[in-house]
């Protein structure tokens, strides 16, 4: 099972669940040992086919950092964090946990998109 670290300290994963607000992105990094980076991947890959199944789930992409990092980084956009919560307690998700590499970390957060007028939109 990997190890969880908070991204936010002030401000947790299990703080966020309880927010009821509409669309939101789920941004998870794992760290991981270059030699585990398959057994990482095989294990996402579990993971995701069990999140594309749950209700409010629109869609994911798994990215790597190049030159041979360890690093990955999850982007996935759900309809709402209440739906995002079911996804995350599902039984049958939380048994794959321990398919990753005992050697890797998660560090999952939720995100709303930021209105900056002439750049970004909300």
């Amino acid at each position: 099972m990997p190890k969880f670290i908070e991204l936010d300290r002030t401000v947790t994963l299990a703080d966020q669940l309880k927010d009821e607000g509409g669309p939101v992105v789920l941004i998870n990094t794992f760290v991981a040992q270059p030699d585990d980076a398959d057994r990482l991947v095989t294990a996402w890959t579990a993971d995701a086919e069990v999140m594309t199944r749950q209700p409010g789930f629109i869609s994911t992409q798994l990215h790597r950092g190049i030159a041979g990092s360890g690093v990955f980084l999850n982007y996935a956009v759900w309809e709402s964090v209440a739906d995002f919560r079911a996804a995350f307690t599902n039984p049958e998700f939380r048994a794959r946990l321990s398919d990753y590499p005992e050697t890797a970390t998660v560090s999952p957060h939720l995100f709303r998109k930021v209105d900056v007028p002439g750049i970004c939109a909300a």
